[in-house]
């Protein structure tokens, strides 16, 4: 059965927008999952809106209702749970949903890549994207998505400073940014400019914000996805862009394909 892979950018405490994707894609109101479907969000599900907490109540069901059904990826925003703080964020969720993303690393429920193969074009998926010089200096240049995503897993295990880096987000533009924190217009665009893509890359955190002048790029105003071709393959970034107020435009990046992701 073909499998639909549908890709959800940052939530960010907005609850009432996750449901309504969900909806979208086929889950039922009372959160039945349709059997081709699996569901990957790329991380920052938590802070800026109204209901951080009912947020990760709800994927904490999912997770534990459709394991197969649901994978789940780390942004900077959850990874400020689950090690020293490399940033401030003043407003904090409540005790037991920080517990719950801690039982989540602790289980291996949450990670910090994942591969989509297709017939016609893989994709790496990660919070932030990984810049040209992490992929050859840190990850050893992969040639696939899925090695890509095995190494990025297990440097993101064992504490890897350089992976949960920052560059234009904390300080001064990093070509090193790690795929939490890597800038879309500063660091992954710029870094794989003039280059061959080994695979093609879908993340949320930055960009996708508007329309730009870089000749490669395009918007998509109706889902809010931004993206930008080289030879290779693709940059997509589908961060909807939610503040203390969601963005009504927005939708999820879907594929279909054979396989179902993998993460290891």
């Amino acid at each position: 059965m073909p499998i639909r892979v549908a890709v959800i950018g940052d939530v960010g405490g907005h609850v009432k927008e996750l449901r309504r994707e969900l909806r979208a894609l086929g889950a039922s109101e009372t959160g039945v999952l349709p059997d081709d479907l699996v569901v990957i969000q790329v991380g920052d599900l938590v802070h800026r809106g109204p209901d951080s907490e009912a947020v990760v109540r709800l994927v904490n069901y999912y997770l534990n209702a459709y394991p197969g059904q649901w994978v789940q990826l780390a942004g900077n925003h959850e990874a400020l749970y689950l090690r020293p703080n490399s940033f401030l964020w003043e407003d904090r969720i409540g005790y037991l949903e920080q517990r719950i993303l801690k039982k989540w690393w602790a289980d291996g429920k949450l990670h910090a890549a994942v591969a989509v193969e297709t017939g016609d074009e893989d994709f790496l998926v990660t919070h932030a994207g990984v810049t040209e010089q992490f992929w050859r200096e840190h990850l050893l240049a992969p040639g696939t998505a899925r090695q890509a995503a095995r190494r990025i897993n297990s440097l993101a295990r064992t504490g890897c400073p350089t992976l949960y880096g920052g560059g234009a987000m904390l300080g001064p533009p990093n070509p090193m940014a790690g795929p939490l924190w890597a800038s879309r217009n500063d660091e992954l665009v710029p870094g794989w400019a003039g280059t061959t893509l080994p695979f093609s890359q879908v993340h949320g955190h930055s960009g996708s914000h508007g329309e730009s002048d870089h000749p490669a790029t395009t918007y998509d105003a109706r889902l809010h996805h931004e993206q930008t071709r080289f030879p290779g393959g693709r940059l997509i970034g589908i961060d909807p862009g939610h503040l203390a107020e969601a963005n009504p435009m927005w939708g999820a990046f879907v594929v279909t394909t054979g396989s179902r992701p993998t993460v290891a």
